[in-house]
C-alpha cells in the first residue's frame, strides 16, 4: 500500500525503477498468491476462467501509445479472470484492482466489440428477465451494485423501442461491482470475499458470455 502511494504521487521511470524490487516482492509476489488461492476457488463454480496467476495478474506498465496521458505505470495491482477462447476479445469476466485508497471488485463485460456487443443485445431481448433476476436479487443488491452501462440516450438501430428489454439494450457494457475498504486488503479475509462476490456474479457472467460460445470469438488485433 506504501509503494502505491508513492506511485500515485511519483509516476516516473526514475521513481520507479530502483523499487522495483520492492514492487516484485511486496506487491506482485503477494498479488498472484491471491490470485491463485482466488482461482483455487473458482474451480468450483467458473473453471473456464481459471488460468495460471501470471496469466491472470495484469502488467502494471500502461499502454500509452493511443493516450494522451503518458504517465508510465498503473496506480492499483489488477487481475483479470477472462474465459477461456476469449483472452484476447471482449467477452464477460471477472476483475479486481487494488488501489492505494480503493478495493474494487467486478464481474461482467465491460468493452464488447461490435460483433459480441450484438449478440448481447440481441440475448437480452429473449432472457432480460433472467437477467433482471441475477442483478436485482437481495443477495446481490446486498453485496454488488450494477454498472452505469454506458446508457445510450436512444435504442440501438434495428431494435424495437417497445420492447420491455429496451432499457438493457440501451446499454454497451454489463456488469456489477463492489468497493471495498482498503484495509480489507491487509487481512486474511481477502480471498474470501472476492470469492463470495465472484461466486454470487458466476450466473451474470454466464449469461453475457452465453452468445458468444456458439461462434468463433473475434481477436481485437
Amino acid at each position: 500500500m506504501k509503494f502505491l502511494s508513492g506511485l500515485a504521487r511519483h509516476n516516473d521511470r526514475e521513481w520507479f525503477d530502483p523499487r522495483k524490487p520492492i514492487y516484485e516482492s511486496e506487491l506482485k509476489a503477494p498479488m498472484l498468491a491471491v490470485i491463485a488461492e482466488i482461482s483455487d476457488a473458482m474451480l468450483a463454480f467458473a473453471p473456464d476462467h481459471v488460468r495460471p496467476p501470471q496469466k491472470i495478474m495484469m502488467r502494471i506498465y500502461r499502454d500509452v501509445r493511443f493516450s494522451s496521458d503518458k504517465r508510465p505505470y498503473k496506480t492499483h495491482a489488477s487481475a483479470w479472470w477472462a474465459r477461456r477462447g476469449f483472452e484476447k476479445t471482449s467477452g464477460a469476466g471477472f476483475y479486481f484492482h487494488l488501489g492505494p485508497d480503493e478495493l474494487r471488485v467486478a464481474a461482467g463485460v465491460y468493452m464488447p466489440d461490435k460483433e459480441h456487443l450484438l449478440a448481447i443485445r440481441r440475448m437480452l431481448l429473449d432472457r432480460h428477465e433472467e437477467f433482471r433476476s441475477i442483478v436485482g436479487s437481495a443477495r446481490m443488491k446486498a453485496l454488488m451494485q450494477p454498472s452505469d452501462g454506458h446508457k445510450m440516450s436512444r435504442g440501438p438501430k434495428g431494435f424495437p423501442t417497445d420492447h420491455p428489454a429496451i432499457d438493457l439494450v440501451m446499454h454497451s457494457q454489463w456488469g456489477v461491482s463492489s468497493s471495498l475498504p482498503v484495509e480489507v486488503a491487509l487481512g486474511p479475509t481477502l480471498a474470501k470475499e472476492i470469492v463470495k462476490r465472484f461466486k454470487l456474479a458466476a450466473p451474470l457472467v454466464a449469461l453475457l458470455n452465453s452468445p458468444l460460445e456458439n461462434r468463433p470469438p473475434k481477436p481485437l488485433f
